[in-house]
């Protein structure tokens, strides 16, 4: 089910200050913001109102629950209860970074947040600009990516414009992302901690602190999801995506693109080649976005070795080709 837009906003305000950002965004409305996954689209959790903006202007389902941003540890205590100790030893390694953590909620964190579920997820950014602007929040903030839900994830403030402008109140503009993935997800509600959702902080990072960990596998569309990613087709440019394995051969259709770290194949009329996989995660969703802009009807995408970061963006790959 989808909410309404009840009307478009006039003119979005872009801005470099932190202080006029958090200005609008404590006045119960919508702001976007830099982080250094993603740029967030974000609403304090105080002003219930202002989160269901969010799902307005992402023309978001409401059963797909959001993150919750805090700028300190500290603030860990107005969004969880019952944290286990493999939360505190992620938090101690982890926290301020692109690690999300699904927990048990503090009672007072909005259902409309959670889309009903008894866990939220919430994390703490390293960007500086957005530890600052939710420093000066009136509370925590949920935050989805800043796109249009099903588009690949914003990762400059050009393209939270070109998805949101007249739809949201404010963008905060910072520097293109770093990561330019959205952030590993653990689940650490239940028995052991669960991988949901691969990111920069990557599984072997993560079994250094917690050697139990697990990854999810399998996702159940008729359960509710415990957090983004893992339930609606997401990251898809408007072209046909095709996976494959270099050096595998490829005939390339017209009017197709390619991205990966091998050498590009012939027959190609746009190509991103990466130096390395770092460099194809920061890159991957502003690529899908100029191949849109240009027209192109066939990305071919290498699919990466799954260690490290590469488990991430093979994760996005999938899911943006709709073979999850």
């Amino acid at each position: 089910m989808l909410l309404a837009l009840p009307g478009d906003i006039m003119h979005t305000i872009l801005t470099e200050s932190t202080e006029e950002a958090a200005r609008i965004l404590n006045s119960g409305e919508v702001v976007a913001f830099p982080t250094e996954t993603v740029y967030g689209l974000g609403a304090c959790i105080c002003h219930p109102e202002a989160v269901r903006k969010i799902f307005q202007a992402k023309g978001r389902p409401n059963d797909n629950p959001l993150i919750v941003h805090i700028y300190s540890v500290e603030q860990l205590c107005h969004v969880a209860s019952d944290m286990s100790k493999e939360v505190l030893m992620l938090v101690e390694r982890f926290f301020p970074g692109p690690l999300t953590l699904v927990v048990k909620k503090n009672p007072a964190v909005p259902d409309c947040v959670t889309a009903g579920l008894d866990t939220v997820g919430v994390r703490c950014p390293a960007n500086p600009v957005a530890r600052e602007f939710l420093r000066l929040a009136c509370g925590p903030v949920a935050a989805p990516s800043a796109n249009v839900s099903g588009l690949p994830s914003s990762t400059s403030w050009q393209a939270v414009f070109n998805d949101l402008d007249g739809k949201i109140s404010c963008i905060l503009k910072g520097e293109p992302s770093e990561i330019g993935l959205e952030s590993t997800i653990v689940d650490c509600s239940g028995p052991s901690p669960l991988l949901l959702r691969a990111g920069a902080i990557t599984f072997e990072e993560l079994q250094e602190v917690v050697p139990g960990i697990t990854v999810h596998t399998v996702t159940d569309r008729d359960l509710p999801p415990r957090s983004p990613g893992l339930k609606y087709l997401h990251y898809a440019p408007k072209a046909a995506l095709v996976l494959y394995r270099a050096p595998e051969p490829i005939n390339a259709q017209p009017n197709s693109a390619w991205i990966g770290i091998s050498p590009p194949p012939e027959g190609i009329i746009l190509a991103k080649r990466c130096i390395n996989p770092e460099e194809y995660g920061r890159e991957l969703f502003s690529f899908f976005r100029l191949c849109d802009a240009e027209g192109i009807r066939t990305i071919y995408c290498e699919r990466p070795s799954p260690e490290g970061i590469g488990l991430a963006i093979l994760d996005r790959l999938t899911r943006a080709a709709g073979k999850e």
